[in-house]
């Protein structure tokens, strides 16, 4: 018999459903909140509100486009966290509702955990290509930096993280520095595109082991455009292409020369990377050609699981599955999970 699972993804402002069968996606179903754009950040208590009203809808999408009746489910991997907590308590009493009407168990998932595994999101009529165990990965978002080496779908070690800021706030205060809007990643890689990398040089942090900081290079480029501006108050809109390019490849420079250095000491050739900021092009390009030049073999999760999606979560949740976790109902949602 098919185990088919049932995922809801719901730890920041997008409410996701996705239908896997036997680890094939059937359907993956993304309802993203507009509202907080005009607030320049995820606004939590219009996040849950509006989880509220898509779950119900993106839950039936996800089942009608699978060809599934809810009786055919066979469990619901959901996110625990981390997140938003109300955005997350949305998803989870909606899981234990659904488990409790059709008597089938619940799968708990780490958010993060779902990002590592994407590249494990098998669709029908593609070829698979996945990482072999064990693998790095880098794992980079709005809320974390980490390099994971990931032992077994189930088994992870964390080598290193950030000791302050994420890079994908990084991106996001910076674009709200130079009035570019919210959300930051995509503009800031957009207008790199059109701007010279080695114009403008800011402070790297000198982090010891494979840590991580990126609170350094706000500062730097905050009061970098304070004093250019100050002799010319048009220095901004004159050079915010190249301001761009060179901010967001010093972020990819920090990136990469941890990734490296955990490379060589773990001697792991397999690298992938995940999260919201794998999305960035310049980020996707310098992993590949590091990898040709260092013998990797790099796995990129297509654009589509980048972003926060249950199609990851309904994977993770899957492996989980056949592991034999089972999650009781009495659990509670968390804002910060500890480990994977």
């Amino acid at each position: 018999m098919a185990d088919i699972i049932l995922g809801i993804e719901s730890s920041c402002d997008d409410t996701s459903a996705a239908v896997l069968r036997d680890g094939v996606l059937l359907s993956n179903v993304i309802a993203s909140q507009q509202v907080h754009k005009d607030f320049g950040g995820v606004v939590p208590e219009l996040a849950s509100r509006a989880h509220e009203q898509n779950i119900v809808p993106v839950v039936s999408e996800a089942l009608r486009k699978a060809g599934v009746a809810p009786a055919d489910l066979t469990a619901i991997a959901f996110t625990r966290g981390p997140g938003l907590l109300g955005s997350l308590l949305v998803g989870t009493s909606f899981a234990k509702a659904l488990s409790l009407s059709l008597d089938i168990p619940m799968v708990m998932v780490n958010h993060l955990q779902g990002h590592i595994l994407a590249n494990f999101v098998r669709q029908i009529d593609k070829p698979v290509n996945e990482p072999s165990f064990p693998y790095l990965c880098l794992l980079v978002s709005g809320g974390n930096s980490q390099i994971v080496r990931v032992n077994s779908p189930l088994e992870y070690d964390i080598l290193g993280q950030t000791i302050d800021d994420a890079v994908g706030e990084a991106f996001d205060k910076c674009s709200k520095m130079l009035g570019l809007g919210y959300p930051g990643g995509p503009v800031i890689d957009r207008l790199a595109k059109l701007g010279d990398p080695d114009r403008f040089h800011f402070a790297k942090p000198n982090i010891p082991g494979l840590d991580y900081s990126f609170s350094g290079i706000k500062t730097s480029l905050l009061y970098f455009v304070r004093d250019e501006m100050a002799k010319d108050p048009d220095f901004l809109e004159k050079n915010k292409e190249d301001l761009c390019a060179s901010f967001q490849k010093t972020l990819i420079d920090i990136l990469m020369g941890k990734l490296i250095r955990a490379a060589k000491e773990t001697k792991i050739r397999e690298i992938t990377i995940g999260g919201g900021v794998s999305a960035n092009s310049g980020l996707r390009e310098r992993i590949v050609s590091e990898g040709r030049k260092r013998g990797w073999k790099t796995y990129l999760p297509e654009f589509k699981f980048t972003t926060d999606n249950a199609a990851m979560i309904a994977v993770a949740g899957w492996f989980r599955y056949r592991a034999g976790e089972r999650t009781p109902l009495d659990v509670a949602p968390v804002s910060r999970m500890a480990d994977y």
